[in-house]
């Protein structure tokens, strides 16, 4: 079987380009809500990434196995199993269930953080009250990533792209009038910027049961009678999304170390940051659309045991991620400069801001392939059941780096573009690790996908 297929790159985008507009739909509204950040100062733009990293910090062990629903859901629909898709979408929202006491005591306790790491006196309330908002909306945000994950299993990637884009379109005009005080309002400033988000998060998840319970969806899938604890597919659930989960949340933890490390410079150099890593997000986040699709795709040849298709998921999946991610970082490359003035700020102190800003963009561009390469590769791991070597892989190359940024930081305290290039290697070791796993048959042998797939 050809190692390239038209059909199959004509499969992958059609399942691709809703998810990609539904997670860039989601980095427009962060990007939004931190040019609305910006409007009031640097510190504002600070505080809403630091609030936001930290909440999103506070979820992620639970996120991360909740939406291995995906890999899932694909290998049943694969292996003509349907009925057993939907008592996924049920595990899993037991587990977010359970979770509520967990994210109760985050959302009450974890404010406290940003005070501890000596942040700016300045940033630290702003940021308790971006965390502290966003929390209220945890278990929503649990609820809709298993059904969106549901969705993209079954391949029905445009419902998950309608949800999520009138979400998106709820949120910004909302925040804009809460953060500012429109139309009689009372002026909220950071706490009306995540209060929007926390709004448009419910009505998502609103959305998606609406489709998930219509009659033709019940009917072809059975969802009437999948209400139930079920033994086998739960202890296939933990089994294969709980390595998922501990790499998300480790991989987030230190990533959130890091940026609170990084913090510790000052609010020119959490700003310059911030500034950065929204334009990376622009680029990062429509590939976790790809991610999510090309998950699918390789759980389902998986339930077909058809891996001959699975390398063509592969293949036209690089070309896609690379060629996106290779444009892009040509032309941040060259109006690294105009990007960073978007977010301008009253005063003349983002002069400093943006110097820095200026520099860390080289950065970004450097790394923005290799990002390419882990996006497709690590999908195709987990799509596959992999999760154990990518969980300690992945948390070994990232806490390597959290000890060396602590020494570049606090013990040597040496310049913040030193510990940004440190950030930026890590990348790139973790792309060359990926790619080797990929490369290699491993994963792939039939005893191996044989133990994937066994309740």
């Amino acid at each position: 079987m050809k190692i390239l297929s038209l059909t199959t790159l004509r499969e992958l985008l059609r399942m691709a380009i809703p998810m990609v507009v539904s997670q860039g739909s989601f980095a427009v509204m962060v990007f939004t809500d931190r040019w609305f950040m910006s409007e009031i100062d640097a510190a504002h733009i600070a505080s809403a990434m630091g609030g936001g990293v930290a909440s999103f910090f506070c979820i992620s062990l639970f996120m991360g196995v909740i939406t291995y629903a995906n890999a899932l859901v694909a290998q049943y629909y694969g292996a003509g199993t349907l009925a057993r898709c939907p008592r996924v979408v049920t595990q899993g929202l037991l587990m977010a269930t359970a979770c509520i006491p967990l994210l109760l005591l985050a959302g009450f306790y974890g404010g406290a953080v940003f005070s501890y790491l000596g942040h700016d006196p300045v940033q630290v309330p702003l940021e308790r009250v971006y965390f502290q908002t966003l929390m209220m909306a945890s278990f929503f945000n649990l609820v809709k990533g298993c059904l969106a994950s549901y969705f993209a299993g079954i391949g029905r990637t445009r419902v998950v792209m309608v949800a999520d884009v009138l979400s998106v379109l709820l949120n910004i005009p909302l925040s804009w009038v809460l953060i500012f005080g429109k139309f009689g309002m009372p002026e909220m400033g950071i706490a009306g910027a995540a209060m929007g988000t926390v709004i448009a998060t419910i009505f998502g998840t609103a959305l998606f049961f609406l489709f998930y319970l219509s009659r033709g969806h019940r009917q072809q899938f059975q969802v009437d009678e999948s209400f139930r604890f079920d033994r086998g597919i739960m202890r296939r659930y933990l089994r294969l999304g709980v390595p998922a989960g501990l790499e998300s949340f480790m991989n987030m933890a230190t990533f959130n170390l890091f940026l609170l490390l990084f913090q510790g410079y000052g609010v020119a150099q959490g700003a310059a940051m911030a500034i950065v890593f929204n334009w990376d997000m622009l680029s990062f986040v429509p590939l976790i659309g790809l991610n999510i699709s090309v998950m699918s795709l390789i759980g389902r040849f998986v339930g077909m045991r058809d891996m001959g298709r699975a390398n063509q998921v592969i293949s036209s999946a690089l070309i896609v991620a690379l060629s996106y991610a290779g444009t892009l970082a040509v032309l941040f490359l060259i109006y690294r400069t105009e990007l960073i003035e978007v977010f301008r700020t009253p005063g003349a102190e983002f002069d400093a801001v943006a110097e820095l800003a200026s520099s860390m963009m080289l950065g970004l561009c450097t790394y923005m392939l290799a990002d390419a390469v882990i996006i497709v590769a690590g999908a195709t791991l987990r799509g596959a059941g992999d999760t154990r070597w990518v969980m300690i892989t992945s948390i070994s190359l990232h806490w390597l780096m959290i000890v060396a940024q602590y020494y570049v930081i606090v013990v040597l305290k040496l310049d913040a573009l030193v510990s940004w290039w440190v950030f930026v290697a890590m990348i790139l070791c973790i792309a060359a690790a990926y790619l080797s796993r990929l490369v290699g048959g491993r994963w792939r042998r039939p005893e191996q996908l044989a133990r994937v797939m066994r309740e």
